[in-house]
């Protein structure tokens, strides 16, 4: 601990999560069994906690984390904590200090434990100053590129820049090409993660002006070819451009000396060509890259030599597979990529969906389940997890899953959609008008949620409020069936009975289902206009997995059709 019992010192010249890491670490001592259950955030946050644990720069990533994960990390430890204090007998006041000054890592870790333990007996005491500055020597580039090296396989992203940039000013590429290019690349890495590819791009540019150096020029094709496939703003993401510089690539990788860097080289620059055949609608020739890959490296390296390169090559194989038709072949991928690399929480991902996609709801759970304990606590998976609780019939459960999501997510648009609706199904008219008119907060044109209000105020009673948001709701998805539905219930009950026919004649033009045509006999009904309401009804009895009500429904309003008629 620094500065005392229950008093931490934040700046960021101490690193990602200073402060933070070592209040976490405290509550470990105290509570292992607790801290058992929350391992994975909190080696990654403080991995002096792992006494096995490697570097992370030792560990040679040949992917790196998404910049979301800190939000994730920050969820799990906040659980965590919450957890702790709950057992509290009295209350506890932590001070942090220099948080004005603190990583971004420890900021947004700061502000996750304020909102989820600000009514606890937690008591946060936070400090932009401190009673001094901390002291710091100047590292020397070696010690700068190891930093640099553990932010990047850590995924901490600004304070990897942060080194990149310091590390970039002690040196030049005439006086020291190896740390200069070490900085350079390890900084457009960073900006590429943080959405700022932009200047990434930029940055290669200038490496290749700098320096003719073949292995350089080499990566920096590669790298330059990866911001335009995947990096860039969508409207600067460019194909061609992206073949062009992995063909350089590959070009250069092969007038390597070495046979087998140059063979790895080819092979993994030939992967970024694959993927862009694929994107390119030629599966089939990606897929043949991909099995010349495999074949090379399997014939290259020895028994378990490079286990997740082997598995990286088999999971774009899978999703090949996928584009090709044919989900069997990329499940048997997938299985053998999770048994050379089980620790990626991205297959376990990938494969849950296809068992979902098989009707296998208990596996596909099961995979969500491990993706979420190896993320940590991915957002994407808690939400598919709700998605496939609510089908199965446990909305108590999804409900628990989606409130998980928004707590790491607040945007999460899919998560809070499918929330506010599960509070509708079960009455709790409050919590979905909340819910919504949070989701409306950042999307104000969510089509969606704009729907769902508009139910929402219609049920109580607010008909020019619903049909203005159900209006609102078809002006950005004119194809969205419950909307018109709705707006033709609300019509309806306005005594609008002919433009409540009107939308419903939208809704059935976009559906099958048995609903609009129920509700639009319904209203013909009113009309008078008995046979074609006698034909609505006829047409939803004839659709198939009717419940037992609305069927019930059904045939007595068609009834009363055929009495009018023969009257």
């Amino acid at each position: 601990m620094t500065g005392g019992p229950g008093h931490y010192d934040c700046h960021r010249v101490h690193g990602p999560y200073a402060g933070v890491a070592d209040f976490l670490g405290r509550i470990a001592a105290e509570r292992p069994r607790l801290a058992s259950r929350h391992e994975v955030e909190l080696y990654a946050i403080a991995p002096r906690l792992d006494h096995a644990a490697r570097p992370a720069a030792e560990e040679e990533p040949i992917r790196f984390h998404p910049a979301r994960r800190t939000a994730c990390l920050a969820y799990g430890a906040t659980e965590f904590v919450a957890a702790w204090a709950d057992r509290l007998r009295r209350p506890v006041t932590i001070r942090f200090d220099h948080v004005a000054s603190a990583d971004e890592t420890t900021r947004e870790l700061l502000d996750a434990l304020a909102r989820r333990v600000g009514s606890s007996p937690v008591r946060l005491d936070l400090h932009d100053g401190g009673d001094r500055e901390p002291a710091t020597a100047d590292p020397t580039p070696e010690a700068t590129r190891t930093a640099l090296g553990d932010s990047l396989a850590r995924g901490f992203y600004h304070h990897a820049a942060r080194v990149a940039r310091r590390g970039r000013a002690t040196v030049t590429p005439g006086g020291d090409l190896r740390h200069w290019w070490a900085f350079t690349t390890g900084l457009a890495t960073a900006l590429a993660a943080l959405d700022e590819a932009t200047e990434a791009l930029d940055l290669y540019r200038e490496a290749r002006a700098a320096t003719d150096d073949p292995k350089i020029t080499m990566s920096a094709a590669y790298a330059t070819a990866m911001l335009y496939a995947r990096h860039l703003p969508a409207a600067d993401q460019d194909p061609a451009q992206a073949r062009l510089w992995l063909e350089r690539a590959v070009h250069l990788a092969a007038g390597l000396d070495d046979p087998r860097q140059r063979m790895l080289s080819t092979v993994f620059y030939e992967q970024g060509l694959a993927l862009l055949d694929s994107r390119a609608g030629d599966p089939a020739r990606a897929l043949r890259l991909i099995d010349d890959g495999l074949a090379r490296l399997t014939a290259a390296l020895g028994p378990g030599e490079r286990p997740q390169d082997l598995a990286r090559l088999r999971h774009n194989r899978a999703q090949v597979h996928l584009a090709l038709g044919d989900p069997a072949q990329a499940l048997a991928d997938l299985d053998t990529v999770i048994a050379h690399d089980p620790g990626n929480c991205e297959y376990y991902v990938d494969r849950a969906a296809l068992h979902r996609a098989a009707g296998r709801a208990s596996a596909a759970i099961r995979d969500y389940d491990t993706a979420i304990r190896l993320g940590p606590h991915l957002p994407e998976a808690y939400y598919n997890r709700a998605v496939l609780q609510q089908e199965r019939g446990r909305p108590e459960r999804a409900r628990a899953d989606l409130d998980r999501v928004l707590a790491i997510d607040p945007g999460h648009l899919d998560a809070r959609i499918a929330l506010v609706n599960l509070h509708v199904e079960r009455g709790a008219l409050d919590a979905a008008e909340t819910g919504a008119r949070t989701g409306l907060a950042l999307a104000p044109q969510e089509p969606a949620l704009l729907c769902t209000l508009g139910l929402i105020r219609s049920e109580r009673g607010g008909l020019a409020e619903a049909d203005e948001l159900l209006t609102r709701a078809l002006a950005g998805d004119p194809e969205l069936v419950e909307a018109w539905t709705n707006r033709a219930a609300v019509r309806f009950e306005r005594g609008e009975v002919a433009a409540a026919v009107a939308d419903l004649d939208r809704a059935v033009a976009l559906s099958a289902a048995p609903v609009p045509r129920y509700n639009r006999g319904t209203a013909l009904m009113r009309l008078r206009r008995w046979d074609e309401a006698a034909q609505d009804f006829t047409h939803a009895l004839a659709q198939p997995g009717l419940d037992r009500a609305l069927r019930r429904d059904l045939r007595a309003e068609l009834d009363r059709c055929r009495r009018a008629m023969a009257g």
